[in-house]
């Protein structure tokens, strides 16, 4: 058996781990996008490293879409077999891989614009919206810690990882030559507390370990405190300076963990009177699949959904569908909050709400989770005086805040004690992917103190035979 690295090697976007078993057969461990490096990542995406008429199965450990992104494009090229996931990840990837599909179409059109000036020829989306749609025939949801036989020398059972609605450990079983040879691969891992999904479970006893590292060299501060530092948030910018809270947030998990805190506020009456604004159709309609799996839910939400049957809505909240409202919020005049898509400020309605907010010093931008080294998030985060948005310059004159309680990662502490359902001695062999090299190397050494031999970080392309 073989192992090839095809992406977040080094780096946190575009996941894909290539098994190639004995005899012949190639399974993709997720598929996703780069995403945050500008024009380079178009290029970055269509270079695969491998040829998708060749994969049999792709194993999707959850619906992000530097997780599941590529899938579309992978059909596009000629790919036919399964994508093999739970449940919950195939509802949530029918809108978010469409959702893709429709930012392609989009930026390609104005980037074509721009090219067409300039006497250079067209190019053409990664894939489109109806390739995305068509993709989907592929899917195959499975419940958690059910056993699914691939064919019959391959088998694979998802763990929940608490990190996301639907987000699972692969535990992939290959036999070879009358060998079992058990692999986990994390996905991404969530935390141990988590306001909405239960906490991430314990897996099988594996043999490779293929973990994240997003934030393997970081500590999270008391995630108790996340729901009153919002509040805190809201207070000081809506009430006291009588501005608008501007908070680019994930459509998927993210802005569902805002509206509950805010929706528990609302209950309580201790929620401000203003309105607040879910500006994200994704968001609207990953809200409605988070109704329909209550399975992955906690226990907290469920007793509180035993009095209030919609914990993800109340009075005051606003949920945009059509471009007339999202422009329409440009020129509201009264104290507000609004939550707007992507998380990282790279794309979306959140761009347009930063370019309108981001200048007047009542204003706060409030960041609730990770944004990649190169994205407009970061930059904003690491005290930019100046930012562009859409070839237009911006003061920064609003404050700027962050949460890290609201983060779907756990940090280095959380992932090594979910790990220690492993018995370290058994473990042959530990990847670590999905993170930047720094958090990569450090949490590397953390994990040699805790008894794990044979840890390596990959370069891109890198093969490891088992």
């Amino acid at each position: 058996m073989v192992l090839q690295f095809n992406g977040a090697v080094r780096e946190v976007t575009g996941s894909k781990h290539l098994i190639t078993t004995d005899d012949g057969k190639k399974i993709l461990l997720d598929c996703g996008m780069y995403q945050g490096k500008g024009l380079e990542t178009d290029e970055m995406n269509r270079d695969l490293g491998f040829d998708p008429k060749e994969i049999d199965h792709i194993i999707l450990t959850h619906a992000h879409i530097d997780h599941s992104g590529l899938i579309p494009y992978l059909f596009k090229e000629g790919f036919d077999g399964s994508v093999v996931c739970t449940s919950a990840t195939r509802d949530l990837c029918a809108i978010m891989l469409v959702d893709s599909g429709f930012i392609q179409e989009r930026d390609v059109y104005y980037f074509n614009k721009k090219r067409s000036r300039k006497g250079l020829k067209p190019i053409k989306p990664l894939y489109t919206k109806d390739d995305a749609a068509e993709s989907m025939k592929l899917f195959i949801g499975i419940p958690y810690n059910r056993k699914f036989n691939i064919d019959s020398n391959i088998q694979v059972k998802f763990t929940d990882t608490g990190h996301m609605l639907g987000s699972g450990v692969a535990n992939i079983r290959i036999i070879e030559n009358g060998v079992v040879k058990r692999i986990a691969y994390t996905g991404d891992i969530g935390r141990p507390k988590n306001r909405i999904l239960r906490s991430p479970q314990p897996f099988p006893q594996t043999d490779i370990l293929i973990c994240e590292s997003t934030y393997g060299d970081r500590l999270h501060n008391d995630s108790d405190r996340g729901a009153e530092d919002l509040l805190e948030v809201v207070n000081e910018t809506c009430v006291k300076k009588g501005g608008k809270l501007i908070i680019p947030s994930f459509s998927v998990g993210r802005t569902q963990d805002l509206v509950y805190s805010l929706n528990n506020f609302y209950n309580n009456g201790r929620l401000p009177k203003i309105e607040i604004f879910v500006d994200s159709p994704l968001a609207t309609n990953a809200t409605e699949i988070f109704r329909m799996h209550p399975e992955c839910f906690n226990a907290d939400i469920r007793r509180i959904m035993e009095k209030d049957p919609d914990p993800f809505g109340f009075n005051t909240l606003h949920y945009t569908k059509s471009v007339e409202e999202s422009k329409a919020l440009n020129t509201y005049d009264k104290p507000c909050v609004i939550i707007s898509a992507s998380g990282m400020a790279e794309a979306g309605r959140i761009k347009h709400h930063l370019a309108n907010n981001i200048s007047n010093p009542k204003n706060t931008i409030l960041f609730v989770g990770y944004c990649a080294p190169t994205t407009l998030g970061a930059r904003i985060m690491d005290g930019a005086k100046n930012i562009s948005i859409h070839g237009i310059k911006h003061k920064v004159n609003a404050e700027i805040r962050r949460i890290e309680s609201y983060s779907g990662h756990g940090d280095y502490e959380e992932m090594i004690e979910f790990l220690k359902c492993q018995d370290f001695k058994k473990i042959k062999e530990t990847i670590l992917v999905h993170g930047d090299l720094k958090p990569m190397e450090f949490y590397k050494h953390k994990l040699r103190q805790e008894g794990l031999k044979n840890i390596h970080i990959p370069n891109k392309n890198d093969t490891l035979f088992f």
